[in-house]
């Protein structure tokens, strides 16, 4: 079953070159583990309750390959970049199976 990375990150006044680096780096990790961005940061339109930040969304083909993109040593490597300069936060969820196909 398809699984998803959902982080919600500050938005700083001026980004850090660490944070370039950090998006120059991330999408082939993620593509070794099957990830895929489907949001990076669009603009959010914000209809109930508050949400400061930029919302990234990324599809993995299983909650295996999002728990093992995220423990890899190669995404650990390149983590600080982004959490030394940015506050946020970020969960793994699992989808839903696509309608007449549940057990």
């Amino acid at each position: 079953m398809t699984a998803y990375l959902l982080a919600h990150l500050g938005k700083p006044e001026a980004i850090h070159p660490d944070v370039l680096e950090y998006k120059e780096k991330v999408e082939k990790v993620l593509a070794s583990h099957g990830g895929r961005f489907l949001v990076r940061g669009g603009a959010v339109e914000v209809r109930e309750g508050t949400w400061p930040g930029d919302v990234i969304l990324v599809e993995f083909p299983s909650m295996r390959h999002a728990r093992d993109f995220y423990d890899s040593a190669a995404y650990q490597e390149i983590l600080a970049l982004r959490t030394d300069h940015l506050d946020g936060d970020l969960i793994l969820v699992e989808g839903v199976e696509p309608a007449g196909r549940e057990g």
